[in-house]
């Protein structure tokens, strides 16, 4: 499937649409983030986007979390045939267009170590590595990797 990026439609992210947010949600990561902590995030009013085709298919999604003048992105997935196709970088813009509009200074988030997929686009994005945490990710077999703490200063 190929993007036609003229009829993507971002709307902010409702309880409706955690049915298809977990299905991506699970399909893409190892340790996928529960229901639970979307209804939270929807709950808490974190700014949460989904993205969908003109056909109303769920291609994306994020969240992220105001904390004083820094945004903290939390989750930003892709659906699986979409990847690959610069939709992840399309919600980066939105995310950091929505993180300015909240007069934030700078979007910080974590990615493991071995996600060179997403170290890539964010890389491309401008974000800059600025420490790890140590055993922060839990992988297979109880084993812990490490994150990178990558931070994006948002442009004035």
């Amino acid at each position: 499937m190929t993007i036609d990026w003229s009829t993507l439609k971002l709307e902010p992210m409702q309880l409706l649409d955690l049915d298809e947010v977990m299905a991506i949600e699970q399909a893409v990561y190892s340790h996928p983030w529960s229901i639970g902590n979307f209804v939270d995030s929807l709950d808490l009013a974190y700014d949460a986007w989904v993205v969908r085709s003109v056909e109303g298919e769920l291609l994306g999604y994020f969240v992220q979390m105001p904390v004083v003048d820094e945004m903290h992105l939390l989750t930003i997935a892709v659906q699986g045939l979409m990847q690959g196709q610069g939709l992840g970088y399309f919600l980066l813009k939105h995310m950091a267009e929505r993180a300015k509009l909240m007069q934030m200074d700078a979007v910080l988030l974590e990615v493991r170590v071995s996600n060179l997929r997403a170290l890539a686009v964010y890389e491309v994005f401008g974000f800059l590595s600025v420490g790890r945490r140590k055993d922060y990710y839990q992988t297979e077999h109880n084993q812990r990797e490490d994150a990178l703490i990558l931070r994006y200063t948002i442009q004035r």
